[in-house]
Parts: C-alpha cells; structure tokens; sequence
C-alpha cells in the first residue's frame, strides 16, 4: 500500500514548493511512503530521480522532467509496487496506469496571462489542465485557489480538498531583536507580486529618506532591470536595496527586523511570507484580495493593492504609530499559532488515505 511521492523537481536552494513537501512528508512519514527525489532527505526511504530535471536548470530542466514524468516515472510506480502516486506540485504523468493525487498551489498563469509567455500559458492551459483533471484528488492552499480551479477549469468540489499551508516554527520565530530602518517585501519579481506600485507609494512617503525599502528575493532578467529604472528615476537609489536570494537560515533575521512586511501581491494561492514574517512578531501590510486574507485574518493591515496611496498610508501608520506596530506583532503571533503542519500533514494524509 505504498504512497510514491515525486521530488523529482527539488532544487538545492529553498524554495516555497521545496519547503511545502519536506515539511509535508516528516509528518507523512509514518505513512508507507517512498520518495523520488535528486537529493537526499533523511528519515524517508529515497530513490535518486535525475539530477538534470530539477527547476534549477531552467527550461531545459524543465523539460526534461516532463520527458522523465510521462515516459520514467509510470515506470517507478510499477516496480515500487505503488498505490498512489503524490506531487507536490502539478506534474504527474499523463493517459498512464499511475493513480495520482497532486497539490495546486495557484493558476496565476490562467488569471494573469498579459504576464506570462506563450509556452507558459500552454502549459498551464493544456499539461496542468489536462494533470488536474486525470488526477484522483486536487489539494490546494487555500479556498481562494479551491474556488478558482472550479471557475476556470471546472473542477467539481468534491474533488478538491483545500489545506493550508504552515510554516517551520523552528526557524522563523520571534527574536526580540531591535527594529531597523527598513520595510521588507519578500518573494520574486514577477508583475502580478506588484513591485512597481509597492516602489511608487514608498517613494511617497514624506520622509522617504529616513527609511529604506529591501526586496528579498531572486532578481529575474525580465523584470528587475525595469525595477531598478523605476528606483533611479524616482530618486531613490540609495533608499532601496535589491538582496536577491537570501538563505532560509538568515531570513528569520531580516524578517525580524524590519519595521513591517510589505507584500501588495495582486494574486496569491497563499501567501507563505505573510506568515512567516506573522511568526516572527513583524507586523504585515499586504493585501485585500485572493488568498491573503484568508491567511493574514484580522493580524495584519489589508490594503487595495492596485491603489499605491492606500499602500503609502499603510507604511506610514507602521512606522509612526509604536502602539499599532506593537498591536500588529502580537495578533500576528497568535494569528501564525494556529497554522501547523502536524495540522497540514493529517489534512493531508486523510485524503492520501482514502485512495489506497
């Protein structure tokens, strides 16, 4: 009765998808599960999956998985003798024997195509399309991502099982660390994560020089250089540092302190650094809208992402009003305490469960 869940995309960096699933199967581990993954994690039973396919090797890594995926990976599933195959993440082998549960963590590519390329949205349209509904069961983040495979591709509700994400509470937790003079968006750069009016509405604040705004996240060829045009433009080079990818040991560190998190994300299947910055006692500004509500609750200052003024407003009520950045740093303590993933792991195992 054994569970074969596919790491096939690990990359060695941390990403949101890589720290889901490790964190998802130390819970699962009591299960009968083997794991298809290029690198090794301890306490699990491992097969090697290639090391080319993973996503740090781009396009081409990418397609190569899904080569190995459709033709390789049917394969394993028979030799291991498995009941289930498990994806983290969309991918499972098409018109095979394989039975398959997958996680859904957005369609963006589906909501926001003016962002995306012509083979992106292909393949969102047709291979994820095609995954979702050949698939057993659909798990997604959140109900904001429940209710959007059901409108955009017509996935019937009872085939879909929203559970939230958690965070590793063993890393990023609150170090009563002295506040610095920045705020701090984490994440990437693509356009629906909103950078462009999160860049205008700091440079409105009055005393835009006092402060500085850090964007913690891998910068991106097509998108960043425009960031940064838009940063000298504005005359605020100086206020506005670009860190690229921060390793998941130092992140609880920046996240600690910084005045507040600011994430004005347009669209998110859940939002993991609004909670992660909740657990460290950071006070959150992010959005009204999508999945972020869902996460943040009544912890965090929710603003009209598409209006940089409300965003302007939000930064400046943090930074000068003490007691509303203490108020925020408690709720979100308490907010982020009722996510785990003992609770994401049994959610998830009770549908693993069913079809073996």
């Amino acid at each position: 009765m054994t569970i074969l869940a596919n790491l096939s995309f690990a990359p060695t960096q941390q990403t949101g998808w890589l720290s889901y699933s490790l964190n998802l199967l130390k819970v699962l581990k009591d299960l009968d599960i083997d794991v298809l993954s290029p690198i090794e994690i301890t306490e699990l039973k491992c097969h090697q999956s290639p090391l080319n396919i993973t996503t740090e090797f781009g396009i081409k890594g990418h397609l190569k998985r899904l080569i190995w995926t459709q033709f390789y990976l049917p394969r394993l599933y028979l030799q291991l003798k498995s009941r289930v195959l498990f994806s983290p993440i969309p991918e499972a082998p098409l018109f095979s024997s394989c039975s398959y549960i997958i996680t859904v963590h957005d369609l963006i590519p589906l909501r926001f195509p003016q962002y995306f390329s012509a083979v992106q949205k292909i393949y969102c349209s047709y291979y994820v399309a095609a995954v979702i509904q050949q698939s057993e069961h659909v798990i997604c983040n959140s109900i904001t991502t429940a209710q959007d495979l059901s409108s955009f591709l017509g996935v019937a509700e009872d085939k879909i099982s929203p559970i939230p994400l958690a965070y590793d509470s063993k890393n990023f937790t609150f170090l009563d660390l002295p506040r610095q003079n920045y705020f701090l968006y984490l994440g990437r750069h693509n356009p629906h994560k909103n950078l462009e009016r999160l860049i205008t509405a700091f440079a409105a604040l009055p005393n835009k020089y006092d402060y500085e705004l850090w964007l913690a996240g891998p910068t991106d060829p097509r998108y960043t250089p425009n960031l940064k045009v838009q940063v000298q433009e504005l005359g605020i080079t100086n206020q506005v540092r670009f860190l690229d990818y921060v390793s998941y040991n130092e992140l609880p560190k920046i996240i600690n302190s910084a005045i507040a998190l600011v994430f004005p994300s347009l669209w998110e299947g859940f939002g993991l650094p609004v909670l992660e910055a909740m657990a460290c006692g950071t006070p959150v500004i992010t959005s009204n809208i999508s999945s972020l509500p869902e996460v943040a609750g009544d912890a965090a200052i929710l603003i009209n992402p598409y209006n940089p003024g409300e965003i302007t407003e939000a930064i400046q009520a943090v930074a000068n009003d003490s007691s509303l950045g203490s108020h925020l740093s408690t709720q979100g303590i308490a907010r982020a305490n009722q996510f785990s993933w003992e609770k994401t792991g049994q959610a998830t195992a009770e549908v693993l469960s069913r079809y073996l």
